[in-house]
């Protein structure tokens, strides 16, 4: 008998210009999470054969991110990122938890890793949408503010996770900052220049610093707290460049590490690491491999 042979799915290739769409259709369902004794609700944006609610997943297997949402902040907010990353193949979880006024940084840390354990546990569900479509060993962390700081605990606490890149990335309690330091992944921050809520002083750049290499450390030019969300709100700043400048180099930014780290993308090494990374003037670098 041949045996059955379960591809992995190559990044998609519609643009060569990562701020732009990638090949795959999204879809995206609203699913509820249960694991590592943990629950909440969450949206998943991933490659399909369809856009739409619910549609089928195309075909291969997809690296997962899960995406941690800002302080108060919907995770509809952030639409528009995770339906990038998954029209470039990788799948994205938005957990809805933590989103009152008095969140709890740790268990939202935790929520990340069970929104991944949770993803991995549906490639062998039978009936489930995503059996035989989730690339298990290759998972990042991402999120923004208050999330990003999580997703930084969250990589402190999971050995399976293989990558990190988050926005604006916030000192949390217990401290981001700490966790950095015990951290080995590769981890990318992205960051705004004119960020007058989580700047880069008093929060990217001490999680930089404690973090072990491989580290990254991308601030955009004029870039401000909110030109990282799809909509602004109370309480926002603003920068010197638009939020759609902002959110055309972030997405070009954070999608090529996402393919270089969990898709296994070697042409990407220059946009991450090399000389375009290191002089493209619309993004400052700072890094250490």
């Amino acid at each position: 008998m041949i045996p059955f042979l379960i591809l992995t799915a190559a990044p998609a290739r519609a643009s060569a210009d990562p701020s732009a769409p990638g090949a795959y259709p999204v879809g995206y369902a609203d699913v509820s999470v249960s694991a590592s004794g943990r629950s909440f609700g969450a949206r998943v944006y991933y490659p399909a054969t369809s856009a739409g609610n619910g549609t089928a997943v195309a075909s291969g297997q997809f690296p997962v991110t899960a995406f941690g949402h800002g302080f108060f902040q919907s995770i509809s907010k952030y639409a528009s990122l995770g339906s990038h990353w998954a029209s470039w193949g990788t799948i994205t979880i938005m957990p809805t938890s933590q989103g009152g006024l008095f969140p709890s940084h740790s268990a939202f840390a935790d929520d990340l890793n069970a929104a991944l354990t949770w993803m991995v546990s549906q490639n062998s569900t039978s009936g489930s949408r995503f059996n035989a479509h989730v690339r298990t060993n290759r998972l990042g962390l991402s999120g923004h503010s208050m999330g990003g700081g999580a997703s930084v605990l969250a990589a402190a606490r999971n050995s399976s996770v293989r990558t990190v890149t988050n926005l604006a990335a916030a000192e949390t309690n217990p401290s981001a900052k700490a966790a950095a330091a015990t951290t080995a992944v590769p981890m990318q921050l992205v960051a705004g220049s004119n960020d007058t809520v989580a700047g880069p002083s008093g929060h990217q750049i001490p999680i930089y610093n404690a973090k072990l290499a491989p580290k990254q450390l991308r601030t955009i030019v004029g870039g401000f707290h909110c030109g990282f969300t799809d909509s602004g709100g109370i309480g926002c700043d603003s920068g010197s460049i638009s939020r759609a400048t902002q959110q055309a180099i972030t997405r070009r930014v954070t999608t090529t590490w996402l393919l270089h780290y969990l898709h296994d993308d070697t042409t990407q090494y220059d946009a991450v690491w090399g000389t375009s990374a290191r002089n493209d003037p619309a993004v400052q670098f700072l890094g250490v491999q």
